[in-house]
């Protein structure tokens, strides 16, 4: 089921006729600028001052923040595009079966997955942090809270492109979309699910979690728990899965989102009880107390 790009898009159980019809086009300059990128573009640079204001409750220099971000934006981007292609690799293959570069590379025809913007993330922090000798947990559980800030407006970016949608439902709040053949569908926002997810779970951590911040990487752990949780259950509804290849489970086709959700929340829930029940920790251990005594000791 394809989506006119340029359709009206309605919510009949809320607002009536009333509709938004700008197209995913902002500017039709060369291949087009389009809203997406535009959006993308905004939520990094709110989630980069966010960051700056907050490094100093981690330890992190804006020296680091700034090396981090200089890897980690083109490699996020990078990652995201590479996980995509992976698991729809067919769509980029010529008729010979071999690759189509042109195809593989064209990131501005869509084709982006936060999972995989997630793993480059927290693999260039890991090289940053061994090459400028920071603690790695520390600038996690800073950049955890820019890219909540980054996903929560990103996925607006999916509503311009008419995208990122879920199954059809008759709920209050559903979404009327144009298919290319014209027939009105009524669907769940999910792009609106999740960013309204993001952005508890960024209120959450500012709010509630940081504030009795007890090691690093406990910003980190609940992200992934937080994040997890609602995208195991987001992902559920969509239409435009990404699946495991071709394997199944009691005949039905395995969502990577789900099955990477579930196995994330798992793994931290397990690391929050580990360390918060089972081994916990002293404040001192904390990287942002360590470099406050160093700073305090070269004085």
């Amino acid at each position: 089921m394809k989506i006119m790009t340029d359709s009206p898009i309605r919510f009949p159980g809320l607002f009536g006729d009333w509709a938004i019809t700008a197209s995913s086009k902002a500017l039709d300059i060369g291949k087009g600028v389009y809203w997406y990128g535009i959006i993308i573009a905004f939520g990094l640079l709110m989630a980069l001052l966010f960051c700056l204001k907050q490094r100093k409750k981690y330890g992190i220099s804006e020296d680091d923040l700034y090396d981090g971000l200089l890897w980690g934006i083109p490699f996020g981007i990078l990652g995201a595009r590479l996980y995509y292609v992976i698991f729809y690799l067919d769509l980029y293959r010529n008729s010979d079966g071999s690759l189509n570069w042109g195809e593989v590379v064209a990131i501005w025809d869509g084709g982006l997955a936060i999972y995989g913007c997630v793993i480059a993330v927290v693999i260039v922090a890991f090289l940053v942090s061994r090459r400028r000798h920071f603690k790695f947990a520390a600038m996690l559980d800073l950049v955890v809270m820019g890219l909540l800030i980054g996903q929560t407006f990103g996925r607006w970016g999916n509503f311009m492109n008419r995208e990122a949608f879920g199954a059809e439902t008759a709920l209050p709040w559903r979404m009327q979309l144009t298919t290319t053949t014209g027939a009105l569908i009524e669907v769940h926002p999910t792009f609106l699910y999740e960013s309204l997810w993001n952005l508890i779970g960024l209120l959450l951590i500012v709010f509630v979690v940081s504030k009795a911040r007890r090691f690093d990487g406990e910003n980190t752990w609940f992200y992934f728990l937080w994040y997890g949780i609602g995208r195991f259950w987001i992902e559920g509804l969509r239409t435009d899965s990404l699946y495991l290849f071709d394997w199944t489970i009691a005949g039905q086709p395995i969502r990577v989102s789900q099955a990477l959700s579930l196995v994330m929340v798992l793994v931290s829930a397990f690391m929050l009880l580990y360390h918060l029940k089972i081994k916990p920790h002293d404040p001192c251990e904390l990287y942002v107390n360590q470099a406050a005594a160093r700073q305090e000791e070269s004085k």
